[in-house]
């Protein structure tokens, strides 16, 4: 066809030199080539639509060749014989394609998350969100929401209750419902997949977290610890100081130097990462100073006291301390990183020596009665700080009595 041999050959659109102002070179039948005073090289087509004069960008030169140029002008003007505005069209297609992008499950999700996060809700929470996010990654991560069946939901959900994960099953149906509520919200999608899943999952009771509470049994628990800790410092320190702190695991994998006053004897948890979005103070008896000091020159100063190996912008994972424990031969069913709460709120109740306000504050629950909630607000410091100390001192009894505390000193009840 004449108009495509043109007027302009590759050799002098590439040497094409700028000028002061806007320069056009003319290929013929609407095509032109414009270079701006800057160097920038691009395509345009002229054209008439319906009485007005427009035009259509068709890329950059050399992305966009002089050939190429020429295909896209040609389908252009077609577009305009149909009786369709090539320029119209053009942006119908970019908004098909942004909202197909925005509608993908992973990124409505990543949105979701975001949102979450801006909202001020805990770290942890937010952890085991991104966690279940990543397991349906495969199977619904590149899928646009739209088109997202209830069979691929079951698929997701069914796959974790064979694997008797009946809880992460529970928690990924949660998740999934969230983020088809949210693309909603937003106007991405009116349905709702996740509603016909309802009653599919099997009931289970929730199981509690294995732990010893014998004292017996759980000073050779403190023996076998330390001698893993003469083999794994990091990862046996962490489990000394679960021991000593009963925290939560997620509070004590994700610490940072900066959050401890070793001078002072005190560990400031940050509201992100607690359950109950508060800041939490520990007291920390001399024992946990002690193992904190000397760690502190292997992953101190800054950053995270229990760094992931090889890895110190991350944090030791979820895993590691129970892995750790059934490598010591303790079973799943016997003790969890977990159930060192259990032990310690079990012990500390037994010895009948402390308000039960410095026990379930050392342990940050939360009170249970909204009223007595509301008018509490000491948080039985002083007595935690004694209840902290006589604790680790329990320990060591456990520990070098292989479990029989008949020698330990009790602190006298003070009177009140």
């Amino acid at each position: 066809m004449a108009w495509a041999t043109g007027k302009l050959s590759d050799v002098a659109v590439r040497t094409a030199k700028p000028t002061k102002g806007l320069r056009k070179l003319s290929d013929g039948k609407g095509l032109q080539f414009w270079i701006t005073p800057e160097g920038g090289r691009y395509w345009r087509y002229e054209y008439r639509f319906q009485g007005k004069r427009k035009l259509l960008a068709l890329g950059t030169y050399p992305e966009v060749s002089v050939s190429k140029a020429r295909d896209k002008a040609k389908q252009a003007r077609e577009h305009v014989a149909a009786g369709h505005d090539p320029s119209e069209t053009k942006r119908q297609t970019k908004i098909a394609s942004r909202l197909q992008h925005e509608t993908v499950f992973a990124n409505v999700a990543a949105k979701l998350v975001a949102k979450k996060r801006k909202a001020g809700k805990a770290e942890a929470t937010i952890g085991k969100m991104e966690w279940i996010l990543r397991k349906v990654e495969r199977a619904l991560g590149s899928r646009p929401i739209t088109a997202i069946t209830v069979q691929e939901i079951v698929k997701c959900l069914a796959k974790e209750e064979e694997a008797e994960n009946f809880e992460t099953a529970r928690r990924m149906r949660t998740v999934i419902g969230e983020v088809f509520r949210y693309a909603m919200q937003n106007g991405l999608t009116d349905k709702d997949p996740v509603h016909a899943t309802r009653g599919m999952l099997a009931t289970h009771k929730p199981k509690h977290f294995a732990a010893i509470l014998k004292p017996e049994s759980f000073g050779v628990l403190l023996r076998t610890i330390d001698d893993y800790a003469t083999r794994n410092v990091s990862t046996g320190s962490a489990l000394q100081l679960m021991a000593l702190l009963y925290s939560r695991p997620g509070e004590l994998r994700q610490a940072k130097w900066d959050e401890f006053d070793l001078a002072n004897g005190i560990w400031e948890i940050p509201a992100a990462r607690m359950k109950l979005r508060q800041t939490h103070i520990k007291a920390l008896p001399k024992q946990a100073m002690a193992i904190l000091n000397e760690l502190q020159k292997f992953t101190g100063p800054n950053g995270f006291v229990f760094p992931a190996t090889g890895r110190a912008a991350y944090c030791m994972s979820e895993n590691t301390m129970n892995t750790a424990l059934r490598r010591m031969g303790i079973s799943a069913e016997e003790h969890s990183s977990h159930g060192f709460r259990a032990t310690a709120s079990t012990l500390l109740n037994a010895a009948n020596m402390f308000s039960s306000d410095a026990i379930e504050r050392s342990l940050a629950h939360q009170d249970k009665d909204a009223v007595r909630r509301a008018y509490a607000r000491g948080d039985a410091m002083a007595e935690r700080k004694k209840m902290a100390q006589w604790w680790a001192d329990y320990l060591d009894v456990l520990r070098a009595n292989d479990g029989h505390a008949g020698n330990v000193v009790l602190l006298k009840r003070s009177e009140k």
